[in-house]
């Protein structure tokens, strides 16, 4: 018998991510400050079980109304959502706000519904 040697098969793909949190409707109304926000995240997200360790893997940049997360690793879009909700509620006003998938890879921040209780008289 002849015995078989097989490369080692690296499976090197490279990733690129792009998130993008869309806040304009919340900025125009001054309810959050996106400098702010972006310090938040910054300091929260996880990279390597190390919060606070972006390092060159993930860039995080923010405009006037969306911050923008780029990554060259696997990152979960639903931890991004995860750490938006987390500062609504630090903030308190997650009671008035969601966070909706508007796109593939962008998320909105939008008002709650609220009805009142107009119109129901007896």
């Amino acid at each position: 018998m002849t015995s078989v040697k097989r490369a080692a098969h690296t499976n090197t793909k490279k990733v690129d991510l792009k998130f993008v949190i869309d806040c304009s409707n919340v900025v125009e109304d001054k309810v959050i400050i996106m400098r702010d926000f972006e310090k938040y995240l910054r300091e929260r997200i996880k990279v390597n079980g190390k919060k606070g360790n972006l390092g060159t893997e993930i860039n995080l940049s923010s405009s006037a109304t969306e911050i923008v997360l780029r990554s060259s690793v696997p990152f979960s879009k639903r931890y991004l959502k995860y750490l938006t909700k987390k500062y609504l509620k630090k903030s308190k006003i997650a009671d008035y706000l969601r966070v909706v998938a508007t796109e593939k890879g962008k998320y909105e921040l939008k008002y709650l519904k609220i009805y009142g209780d107009e119109g129901e008289e007896e």
